[in-house]
């Protein structure tokens, strides 16, 4: 009762890393609150989730386990979610802001009417204080995201509903395990009892996953454009110095709406969240929205022809000039560098 609750989305046996990141977040608030932190896992074959999301320091492991839950359709799982809460009754309910998130979030919040903040960039514990009704909250969930395009950042809170609902993009959250040898317990579950045949109204024929061709998220070196690469024959040169130096390539919202470059590229609260060791960021001006995707990144490099730019409050280094003139430089001294 009263605990907090992280959905694992699970494919082919492996949770997901967004579950995990979400998982390492949940123990710290889970602490912070002094209540447990549960873990949810829908699915078939679901034998070895325990032994990958206990090192996290998952207290409780609830397993539902049918052939007929794999994989992800939305009617069964909305029905297994909504029931659970119902019964254990958690204060806190997160979620990855995947394609299953988006679709399954809304429709549990729906249903148990406790409403839903969606994309956080940050969740944290706190108080409100309610003065017109001189009224004290204790230990709320401060859902901390971007908001009206990126010029706030929002804190929105929940005081009267359980449980607090939100979602998170993977990579915005840290992966860290607790303890490899924490260990919880499992709760298994009569799948029968919380759905109806009606559920399975829909099942999947056959799916096809295309695999992504960039590893963006996982690169120790990024090169980045934005708006004022100005082209996407500038962009080239992006590609070029990535080739150099064995980077991928990345590109901000802007970049990406003017058809520089790739959708799957795109870095900000809107694409995918990096940390890489190294960042150089070509003609990015530095929206809010694009830096809660890149600021964790250890080393940034910025390269802008405005002085004034926002993203150089947060940059590491300052090359002030035009992508055309810096990266052939930087190119041709990598690669005298390299040889």
């Amino acid at each position: 009762m009263n605990n907090l609750f992280v959905y694992c989305e699970i494919e082919d046996g492996i949770v997901a890393d967004v579950s995990l990141e979400l998982l390492t977040k949940g123990r710290s608030l889970a602490t912070t609150l002094g209540c447990k932190l549960e873990a949810v896992a829908i699915g078939h074959n679901l034998e070895g989730i325990g032994a990958q999301v206990f090192p996290y320091g998952v207290d409780i492991l609830h397993l539902f386990d049918d052939t007929r839950l794999y994989p992800y359709t939305t009617l069964p799982h909305t029905s297994i979610l909504i029931k659970l809460f119902g019964e254990e009754k958690p204060q806190i309910a997160l979620m990855g802001a995947t394609s299953i998130g988006r679709d399954l979030g809304p429709r549990v919040s729906s249903a148990l009417f406790s409403g839903l903040t969606a994309d956080c960039t940050s969740l944290e514990i706190g108080d409100h204080e309610e003065k017109r009704e001189n009224k004290t909250y204790k230990d709320l969930l401060y859902q901390i995201r971007p908001a009206f395009g990126g010029n706030i950042v929002a804190t929105i809170i929940n005081p009267e509903c359980r449980p607090q609902m939100a979602t998170v993009r993977e990579g915005v959250m840290k992966k860290e395990i607790l303890d490899a040898n924490y260990q919880g317990e499992i709760k298994t579950y009569d799948v029968n009892q919380y759905v109806t045949d009606a559920d399975f109204a829909v099942s999947v024929i056959d799916r096809h996953m295309e695999k992504s061709k960039t590893n963006i998220k996982g690169a120790s070196i990024i090169v980045a454009g934005g708006y004022g690469v100005g082209s996407k024959e500038n962009f080239q040169l992006l590609h070029d110095l990535a080739a150099v130096i064995g980077a991928e390539v990345g590109g901000s919202r802007a970049a990406v709406d003017a058809g520089y470059t790739e959708h799957e590229r795109q870095i900000g609260q809107t694409g995918v969240t990096v940390r890489p060791k190294l960042y150089i960021a070509c003609g990015i001006s530095g929206q809010i929205q694009h830096i809660a995707g890149m600021q964790e990144s250890s080393i940034i490099i910025s390269v802008n022809n405005d002085p004034m730019a926002p993203i150089n409050t947060i940059a590491d280094y300052v090359i002030t000039g035009t992508v055309e003139e810096v990266l052939p430089k930087m190119i041709k001294y990598y690669k005298k560098n390299t040889k």
